[in-house]
């Protein structure tokens, strides 16, 4: 009689894979400094709480930041400030979350720790869904295998760990999606309320989920054609769902603002102004019929939509393949996940291109599949569409559930050799898990074996897409392990002082030279540590040994690229160790005039 361990029956693939995902964002959530967007989602949410308004990082919907800081909040984790109200497009959000790490110094790594695994649910939640919505559509073993891939996904990995909201609008997202299809299949009134509730708690993710509200009835068409609806009721319980949506982003924000008129609102995008006032707000509306009516969403949550719109509007420099660009690309984000996904992953999504072409598949109605690749694919066209801004591969996270659930299909296939093809989707599975997981945990740095991996990735994508100020913490124990790397100059880009890691440090020397000022200007000779995205050219802001910011407005230590690092720290930050004749080498190169060290000048 064989034994089974009732652990196993007791837990089940689903289980060990929660279990598993659980253990790996908790540890790496651990191990990483704040991001960039954290400290201004901490900080957000800190102000919600002790204030109850929704003004501060009014570009997203406040969920995924209540739940992160709520443990704080419960403790009595205090900001320096509660006084501000920001008018569009004031974004005071990185100032209190560099405000609060320099209130409570090292113990605020422990915090936003704290506040990290408060979001772990979120990825739990989405992960459920896949395998939930695969099982359904393919069988059991899909649904175990669509949740393997998406648990050990890079992506996933890297966005699930922070609380920036991406991960809770995936999780939410996808619930949504999965709630519309079942109600799809079984149009009962009950069925609509859940598919409006889970929408209205996408909603207060990310604006992103807006995109539902001509999805679904569109979806519903389609779905419904040829199949003898009963046109007038499901149009009533597919009202009912957006009216339930409407109710929850009410109830998430408080009411807050809800009923005011549309043409009292501070506008700043161009897309709502017209004749902007002294502060550069206006609004469209002002005077017009349009403008008396009111609103039926809380007023930060449309005026969050146009301050993102003006954001688009200002086309940012976009970095793709080492050109910068104002503006973006409309192949950004496809690029991005061709290079940030693992190969393995990628033939299976190919394989399931090419079992949907022929539908070599034991499934049902492929309207069924429809619904979950619609929403997908949904997300990607938007988001690229939004070319003005590309910045962020993350923006696309919430649309890989669906295309998830979608590959788990490779396990019904039955065309020719089915098993071989089943075997073939299992390795390309475990091979995308091997390559995950040897950059784990620096996922956020991930790129696959094609791009030249993550000490390359900085020749594709910059900015979150491999550094958001995430290794810090890495970098102070490289030092710590390295005594003779002192003194060391630091181009950190991030919002934390290096001072609060305890890391001692000046800021290197730029070429130009760093904000216009009279320093002597690089290179110099000595021990640095620099962040990728100022070795490729981003503009961004640095600290200096006393502490204050800097704005980098130039490349100006771009010019790093010409020495060879001696060391990687998380595939965020290369150190160099600059010899006085390596770095005469490139003074000449740069048409400067050598240095000359005291014992040079002593012969």
């Amino acid at each position: 009689m064989a034994f089974r361990c009732p652990v196993h029956r007791l837990v089940g693939p689903l289980g060990w894979l929660l279990l598993a995902q659980a253990g790996l964002l908790g540890w790496s959530a651990t191990r990483h400094s704040p991001s960039i967007d954290e400290l201004g989602h901490l900080g957000g949410g800190l102000h919600l709480w002790r204030t109850g308004t929704f003004a501060v990082y009014r570009v997203n919907p406040p969920l995924v930041r209540a739940v992160a800081t709520l443990p704080l909040y419960l403790a009595g984790i205090e900001l320096a400030d509660y006084s501000i109200d920001p008018v569009p497009p004031a974004r005071p959000e990185f100032d209190l979350g560099r405000q609060f790490v320099d209130r409570h110094g090292a113990r605020a790594f422990w915090y936003f720790t704290v506040a990290r695994w408060a979001c772990i649910p979120f990825a739990l939640l989405s992960t459920w869904v896949v395998h939930r919505w695969a099982a359904d559509l393919y069988g059991p073993p899909a649904g175990a295998f669509a949740a393997l891939l998406w648990v050990v996904c890079p992506n996933v990995l890297a966005y699930a760990q922070l609380i920036t909201p991406d991960s809770g609008a995936a999780a939410f997202g996808a619930l949504a999606g999965y709630t519309f299809w079942r109600w799809l299949k079984t149009p009962t009134w009950g069925a609509a309320a859940l598919a409006g509730l889970t929408l209205g708690a996408a909603e207060l993710c990310k604006t992103t989920w807006l995109l539902l509200v001509p999805l679904w009835p569109t979806l519903w068409v389609v779905y419904r054609a040829g199949r003898g609806a009963r046109w007038g009721r499901e149009i009533g319980q597919l009202t009912t769902a957006f009216a339930f949506a409407r109710m929850v982003l009410n109830v998430g924000f408080g009411f807050e603002g809800t009923g005011t008129a549309l043409g009292d609102l501070p506008f700043v995008s161009k897309t709502l102004t017209r004749g902007l006032d002294d502060d550069g707000r206006g609004n469209r509306f002002a005077g017009t019929v349009a403008g008396r009516l009111p609103i039926p969403v809380p007023v930060n949550y449309l005026l969050g939509i146009d301050v993102q719109k003006s954001d688009f509007e200002a086309r940012l420099p976009g970095y793709l393949r080492g050109e910068w660009r104002n503006g973006g690309w409309w192949y950004y984000y496809l690029y991005g996940l061709l290079v940030k996904t693992p190969v393995g992953t990628l033939v299976i999504f190919a394989a399931a291109v090419c079992s949907t072409l022929v539908r070599n598949t034991r499934t049902g109605d492929r309207r069924d599949e429809l619904v979950a690749i619609a929403h997908g694919v949904g997300v990607v066209a938007f988001v690229s569409s939004q070319s003005d801004l590309n910045h962020h591969l993350r923006y696309i996270l919430p649309g890989l559930p669906f295309l998830f659930v979608w590959m788990g299909r490779m396990m019904s296939y039955d065309g020719p050799r089915p098993t071989v093809w089943r075997l073939g989707s299992w390795t390309a599975g475990v091979a995308a898990a091997v390559s995950s997981l040897a950059v784990y945990p620096h996922s956020l740095s991930y790129f696959n074996e094609p791009s030249g991996g993550p000490l390359r990735g900085g020749e594709h994508l910059v900015g979150s897409n491999i550094d958001w100020g995430q290794d810090l913490l890495y970098l102070k124990r490289w030092l710590d392990d390295h005594p003779e790397a002192r003194p060391v100059g630091i181009a950190y880009y991030g919002y934390v002082d290096p001072h609060t890691a305890g890391i001692d440090f000046f800021l290197p020397p730029g070429h130009p030279p760093v904000d216009g000022t009279s320093d002597l200007g690089g290179p110099r000779p000595g021990w640095f540590a620099v962040s990728v995205n100022f070795l490729r050219g981003a503009r961004y802001m640095a600290t200096d040994e006393n502490g204050a910011v800097r704005s980098i407005d130039r490349p100006s230590f771009s010019y790093f690229r010409r020495f060879q690092p001696v060391a990687a720290v998380g595939y965020s930050i290369r150190i160099y160790h600059v010899t006085e004749s390596e770095c005469n080498r490139v003074r000449a190169e740069l048409g400067l005039p050598p240095v000359r060290s005291a014992r040079t000048e002593g012969r």
